[in-house]
């Protein structure tokens, strides 16, 4: 299972340039905010869904101050109604737990069946900060290292406008 030390030994070996915080534990945009950390880059927001039927499941990635709507996105992945996993799918699919979702987690995805769909304002971000899947620390990477870590994994991989 890839946890935060996992994590930095995975970006180690594959000589991904990154850059970690410690902080303390944050739950919400807010928490995040109060760290002031966004001056090492774009700090993001990151929703995991499931479809009506649970069947698909999808990562959600976006700039914080980004506004999601869940009904105009499900047109926009081809999905049925929208609504957010629970702890047990999370657990299930990412092996995270609530206040840590990550795109990291999708390294967790063994049978690679979350699909990711990433804020297209995040592509001309230099550096975004993601949770090392735990919520006391955050790593600052390129959004191309990180696009390129989830689609070498297998997971699908798509930039959306929300």
């Amino acid at each position: 299972m890839y946890d935060k030390k996992e994590i930095i030994k995975f970006l180690n070996e594959n000589k991904v340039n990154y850059n970690l915080i410690e902080h303390e534990a944050v739950y919400t945009m807010e928490d995040l905010q109060k760290i002031n950390i966004q001056k090492y880059g774009v700090e993001v927001k990151n929703l995991f869904l499931r479809d009506e039927k649970g069947k698909n499941h999808y990562l959600i990635v976006a700039k914080n101050d980004t506004k999601i709507d869940l009904k105009s996105l499900k047109d926009k992945i081809h999905s049925t109604k929208l609504s957010f996993a629970s702890e047990e799918r999370l657990d299930k699919y990412l092996k995270l737990k609530k206040g840590a979702v990550s795109p990291f987690g999708i390294l967790n995805d063994e049978n690679s069946e979350v699909k990711v769909y990433f804020d297209e304002n995040l592509k001309n971000e230099n550096l975004i900060g993601v949770h090392p899947n735990d919520n006391t620390a955050s790593i600052f990477i390129s959004t191309k290292d990180m696009e390129n870590i989830i689609k070498k994994h297998g997971n699908s991989f798509e930039y959306i406008s929300f």
